[in-house]
């Protein structure tokens, strides 16, 4: 029998956020907003006076969330989620927003170079395999030279204590970034983002997975037909098939199920409250 989605933590939604437009997908409140306005808003976050954070997720990031309280939690909690996923699009334009576009982790994080080139940004990349945050940081200021690369840095793929938490945290603080660019994976990086954004200084930390491994060039990324023709799916499933198997082919179908509940109000999902 599956388990009945999680109801999320809905309450801790940051009220200063209020102003996104959003909808829910089984229950995870998705922001309304293409490329250009994503950029626009977390430029308009970088001289604010509290950190945020911003979630990309996918269809595996929202079926996670169904079983995994914690990463239902930082989902939820989280300043902003883009639909990174065209079948979060696709379910956002059933519920009639046909202005609805996908906002790829990747791609934002090319878009966020490029808005602050001459505006004296400072970036931190945090995750990746060792070696990767630092080819990364190179890459990146081959293609943007003015950009200004804070620091990086390369956590354990194991469980950290407290300690090694709250020394990795001093680290980023202590470059005095304004972005910091996640790349744990998922659901590590949501839940580290919720978990310390309230220890970073006035920094927006962005959670964008497997951007590390493409803009590295660790990773080949799909071709741009199949990102537009919402394929890149099934060339990372060819790409990695040991590895990436059941988040394809178990968890796509399930979420075509359980979206389909919820479209034809068969199955009730929580929703965040008025408001938020």
């Amino acid at each position: 029998m599956q388990s009945a989605p999680l109801a999320p933590d809905v309450g801790a939604v940051p009220p200063d956020s209020s102003s996104l437009k959003r909808l829910t997908v089984l229950g995870i409140p998705l922001a309304v907003v293409d490329m250009n306005s994503a950029v626009d808003v977390i430029s308009g976050w970088i001289d604010g006076n509290r950190s945020r954070y911003v979630c990309a997720a996918d269809v595996h990031s929202v079926m996670r969330a169904q079983d995994d309280p914690a990463h239902n939690r930082a989902l939820c909690r989280a300043d902003m989620v883009l639909p990174d996923g065209m079948p979060l699009v696709w379910m956002s334009k059933l519920q009639g927003h046909k202005d609805a576009s996908r906002v790829c982790g990747p791609d934002l994080m090319l878009r966020v170079f490029e808005q602050s080139q001459g505006k004296k940004w400072r970036h931190y990349f945090f995750g990746g395999s060792p070696g990767v945050a630092d080819a990364l940081a190179k890459k990146a200021r081959d293609l943007y030279p003015d950009l200004i690369v804070a620091g990086t840095s390369c956590p354990p793929f194991r469980s950290m204590s407290v300690q090694e938490m709250d020394e990795s945290v001093a680290e980023i603080n202590s470059t005095s970034p304004d972005i910091v660019w996640i790349g744990l994976g998922c659901p590590k990086q949501e839940i580290w983002m919720c978990d310390n954004i309230e220890k970073l200084t006035h920094s927006i930390a962005i959670g964008v997975g497997a951007a590390f491994d493409f803009h590295s060039g660790r990773i080949h990324r799909a071709p741009r037909w199949m990102r537009s023709a919402g394929l890149e799916w099934l060339h990372r499933l060819l790409s990695e098939p040991r590895r990436l198997w059941r988040r394809y082919l178990y968890l796509a179908p399930r979420f075509v199920f359980l979206g389909t509940l919820e479209l034809l109000h068969l199955r009730p999902f929580s929703r965040p409250s008025p408001g938020s």
